[in-house]
């Protein structure tokens, strides 16, 4: 696989709104793919943020990010990852990207704090 990193909704909002952690996702965006999912959980908050549909699609299409789609391999994953991150309160979205990246065998880059205390076996780099 040419992808090295699978980038969560939080990682690419860190990009996006230039925060602590955004000079390690823009260093790791060549290499990066997205779950349709997490893309799909960006846009959300951009849009309750405010922004218009045509500033989330410009703001996106110039990253040029690589987006997956959600798939029957990557949604069985998703859904055994339950059980062992419940405790933590992950979401639909958070299992999409860490079965991502189980599947790409890639590093899953996050801002999510919570991931921290699981031991799934998926590599995942805390940015901040």
């Amino acid at each position: 696989m040419s992808d090295a990193f699978v980038l969560d909704a939080s990682a690419l909002l860190c990009l996006l709104h230039d925060e602590k952690g955004a000079g390690r996702v823009a260093q790791a965006l060549s290499r990066s793919v997205v779950s349709a999912v997490n893309l799909s959980e960006a846009i959300a908050k951009l849009a309750d943020a405010g922004l218009s549909a045509q500033r989330i699609s410009a703001a996106l299409e110039a990253l040029q990010l690589a987006v997956v789609a959600f798939d029957e391999e990557q949604a069985t994953l998703a859904g055994l990852l339950r059980p062992k991150t419940k405790r933590a309160g992950l979401s639909l979205g958070d299992r999409a990207c860490l079965a991502l990246g189980q599947l790409r065998k890639a590093m899953v880059l996050t801002c999510d704090k919570r991931w921290s205390s699981l031991d799934l076996g998926i590599a995942v780099e805390q940015l901040r």
